[in-house]
């Protein structure tokens, strides 16, 4: 995990403009904003799943920070007083609060437009299958995706959901990104069959939801110190989340069911899939 985290600092902040380049003020922004922070969650879930392709790390890299870049840029917009009014990531100012809005707005613009500029001036191998990676992480970023899932977030606030519609929206705004990101780690190497490509698939949507109900829980039990950001903010903002509809034991045996199907759809991998195993294990048992 260190070694694919300090690989991915070195290629975000290889990828991103030079803070320096006009107009240096969007530039320092979109570094601050991107680099020096965060567990790399969705690189390191995408490089291990290159592992079950035989991929390279330099086209994983690729990949990996394409999705890492619409995650940043999915944050700075979060963070937003038009929509979760936060002060505080990764232990650091927001992005509009270190800045000002009207930056921290074109920070995501621009992160959100360099990772596809990232996507397609690569080479990725076959025209094709670098066409379907543009396709699956531009559908998993908007509004049949993570944007969708962000209009439900606030379109439900004040509101009970059950938990048919908690895991729709979820896997629309967390789960989508996630998925994306173990999809395209896999498609830089060989082609899997089918039935080991829908195994995957099955393991991403399990993983993407299991991430978003332990997201949750640590909201509820863990301190603003240990997340670095703001502590116990969906609660005080009424919003529907797996603790509120299940309460903290509900949504930890859920967890813990969500867990169990992902390992068993990695099971037709058998021990190539280590790496997934020990990230799903830890995403069920992060404190952070």
């Amino acid at each position: 995990m260190r070694a694919v985290q300090h690989r991915m600092e070195s290629a975000l902040s290889r990828f991103l403009p030079p803070e320096e380049a006009i107009p240096a003020r969007l530039h320092q922004a979109m570094r601050y904003a991107t680099l020096n922070g965060g567990k790399r969650v969705r690189p390191l879930l995408a490089f291990a799943a290159g592992e079950l392709t035989d991929s390279s790390a330099e086209r994983l890299e690729i990949v990996a920070s394409a999705v890492e870049l619409i995650h940043a840029y999915s944050l700075v917009h979060d963070d937003l007083p038009c929509m979760d009014d936060d002060v505080l990531r990764r232990g650091r100012p927001t992005c509009h609060v270190e800045y000002d809005e009207p930056t921290a707005l074109l920070v995501g613009d621009s992160l959100q437009s360099l990772a596809f500029e990232l996507l397609s001036r690569e080479a990725l191998g076959d025209p094709a299958r670098q066409l379907e990676m543009v396709r699956q992480l531009a559908h998993a970023s908007g509004s049949c995706g993570m944007a969708g899932g962000q209009a439900i977030d606030l379109a439900s606030v004040g509101h009970a959901l059950n938990q048919p519609e908690l895991e729709l929206m979820h896997a629309l705004k967390t789960g989508a990104l996630i998925r994306a990101a173990i999809m395209l780690g896999a498609l830089c190497g060989k082609a899997l069959p089918e039935d080991q490509l829908a195994a995957l698939d099955r393991f991403a949507k399990r993983a993407g939801l299991l991430f978003q109900v332990v997201d949750d829980i640590l909201d509820c039990t863990a301190s603003t110190a240990t997340l670095g950001k703001t502590a116990g903010k969906d609660a005080a903002a009424d919003k529907p989340t797996y603790v509120a509809l299940l309460g903290v034991e509900g949504a930890r045996e859920l967890a813990e069911g969500l867990h169990t199907q992902a390992l068993q759809a990695l099971g037709a991998f058998g021990s190539r899939a280590e790496r997934l195993i020990s990230l799903t294990d830890f995403i069920t048992h992060r404190k952070f």
